[in-house]
């Protein structure tokens, strides 16, 4: 079990630090890059900068208040 939790954690190092440095690049990077440059068309517009993340950040708070509401009313069960 040890190796899978090893091969799981590996997966997820990979796979954050790809997403940081492709975030990164696009943000810091790409502005200062010729409009024209081929290098565009691998990245969204802009825009999605700001508003992916957002997102992202409410659906995971939506989430997580979600989970306290859950584990409140549980506790409330166990009490009655």
């Amino acid at each position: 079990m040890e190796l899978a939790d090893r091969a799981v954690g590996f997966l997820l190092s990979i796979t954050s630090l790809s997403i940081f440095t492709y975030y990164t690049f696009w943000v810091i990077i790409l502005p200062f890059v010729d409009s024209d440059n081929f290098i565009h068309s691998y990245f969204l517009p802009q825009e999605y900068a700001i508003l992916i993340p957002v997102c992202a950040g409410v659906v995971l708070l939506c989430l997580l208040c979600i989970f306290i509401g859950f584990v409140l009313l549980k506790s409330k069960k166990k009490k009655a």
